[in-house]
């Protein structure tokens, strides 16, 4: 039985499950797999340099039972001098109030009661007694019900879950060996009887989905396993991969996201679905809503460059749409429209944060008469202006149906909708863009784009304006 210590220590160093001086607590049911686990964590728990506690969970469904495993880890526990903490849950009216099915009421109640118990006791890690026959049948339950590759690695080993480190150090180890390590060391431990009721659906894949399995390939769990850890460690290098090119080619603003779509396109599908996938995740609440079938009619839709509609659903009350080979996923639907703003900006020397757009403006003074005159703007995010040809107070606004600019280097006027579709510009930068205007609502300038023939500096000895604007929403 020392063998198993020894894997147990072994994969606790591979995986970094714990440190010296850490409080590791564990879910105690009363089950062998747990039991033996407290027990080897106590074994080790001296050159490992380990605090102990264990909490205990009466789900409120076997009565009688559950009394005696109650009772069990009680006196086991206290006979060892392993702190416990215990709770009686009443799930039964809580699935009546809630609606939820049996186990996911259970886990959701049970988790909720280990996290707070952890932190009564300053554990940072909850020990869980899950084994490599558990992971099997994750990996095969996963299998049948339909899965990603990332649903192929199973349990993690460790997972973060509230700033509690959730560990299972016996995942590699098979419930025959924890069964002999309670009987070789005499410990007490109870039987589920609900582990036997076929109407659940992991009990139906244990005792009979497994062993038809099993007469086709007798190592099946192994195998099982294996492709667990393969696809964890593929899971985990895309993953990497997906977070980089997110950080690198998404842009995001308050529940909106956008990308280019040629950078989308370039990637290989598996990155293409795998980031898709991300940018739902920051934008959703509701994990659920984010589907295959979803994330497989947005790359479709990026990839032919066109949608049948205005956008599609993207789950989670998210639009996806198409503009001028920019991708935008956005909230709300296809009649959104940016609310209309206005500010006046001062011509004296300060700033305008204007909430909107996220955008800063920034005004000063660049020149007084008897001054040399700079040469130009340094670039499309700063204007010069006559101040004595301005008619303030001037006015920062999105734009307006009819707006119409006086360009420079155009005779006449434009409609400020056709220079948005000349520069290609999205229909949703064009619903938040600044148009900067003066007391008798002349358009001077729309940053980034083009300025207005009026007020233009250097023609006369008034002082000159310079406004410049930053954070410019994409």
């Amino acid at each position: 039985m020392e063998e198993l210590l020894d894997r147990v220590r072994e994969t606790a160093a591979m995986y970094k499950l714990w440190s010296p001086g850490d409080t590791i607590m564990t879910a105690l049911s009363g089950g062998p797999d747990s039991m033996a686990l407290l027990h080897m964590l106590q074994q080790l728990a001296g050159a490992e340099q380990l605090a102990l506690a264990a909490a205990h969970v009466n789900h409120g469904f076997r009565i009688e039972e559950s009394a005696r495993e109650a009772a069990l880890v009680t006196e086991w526990c206290a006979s060892i001098g392993i702190p416990l903490q215990t709770v009686v849950l009443n799930l039964p009216a809580y699935i009546e109030q809630t609606g939820m099915n049996a186990q996911a009421a259970a886990r959701e109640q049970r988790y909720a009661f280990l996290q707070e118990a952890a932190a009564a006791c300053g554990a940072g890690r909850i020990a869980l007694g899950h084994h490599a026959g558990d992971q099997a049948e994750t990996v095969l339950m996963r299998i049948i019900r339909g899965t990603s590759p990332g649903g192929l690695a199973g349990m993690p080993i460790s997972r973060t879950e509230k700033n509690v480190e959730l560990i299972r150090p016996l995942l590699r180890i098979n419930k025959s060996e924890l069964l002999a390590y309670c009987d070789y060391h005499n410990l007490p431990y109870s039987m589920d009887s609900s582990n036997f009721k076929r109407h659940y659906f992991r009990n139906k894949v244990r005792l009979d989905v497994i062993p038809y399995l099993e007469e086709l390939n007798p190592k099946l769990a192994e195998s099982l396993l294996r492709l667990s850890d393969m696809a964890r460690s593929d899971d985990d290098y895309m993953k990497r991969e997906a977070a980089v090119l997110f950080r690198e080619k998404v842009r995001l603003s308050a529940g909106k996201a956008v990308m280019d779509r040629y950078a989308l396109l370039e990637l290989h599908v598996a990155l293409q679905r795998r980031l898709i996938k991300l940018i739902l995740n920051y934008l959703i609440q509701e994990k659920d809503a984010i589907t295959y079938e979803r994330i497989e009619a947005v790359r479709e839709a990026a990839e032919q460059g066109s949608l049948s509609g205005e956008s599609l659903d993207a789950g989670g009350g998210i639009r996806f749409c198409i503009d001028y080979g920019m991708l935008l996923w956005r909230k709300g639907n296809d009649t959104d429209s940016s609310a209309p703003y206005e500010y006046e900006l001062t011509e004296q020397d300060g700033r305008l944060f204007i909430a909107e757009t996220g955008m800063e403006w920034f005004v000063d003074t660049l020149y007084v008469p008897g001054d040399d005159l700079p040469a130009r703007p340094a670039s499309r995010l700063e204007a010069w202006f006559d101040s004595g040809a301005l008619a303030y107070p001037l006015f920062v606004r999105n734009r307006r149906p009819g707006d119409r600019m006086e360009v420079l280097g155009l005779n006449g006027t434009k409609k400020v909708q056709d220079m948005f579709v000349d520069a290609k510009w999205p229909r949703s930068k064009r619903d938040h863009a600044p148009l900067l205007c003066d007391a008798d609502g002349r358009i001077l300038w729309i940053p980034g784009l083009r300025r207005s023939a009026h007020a233009l500096a250097g023609h006369t000895d008034a002082k000159v304006l310079r406004i410049r604007v930053a954070g410019l929403p994409e």
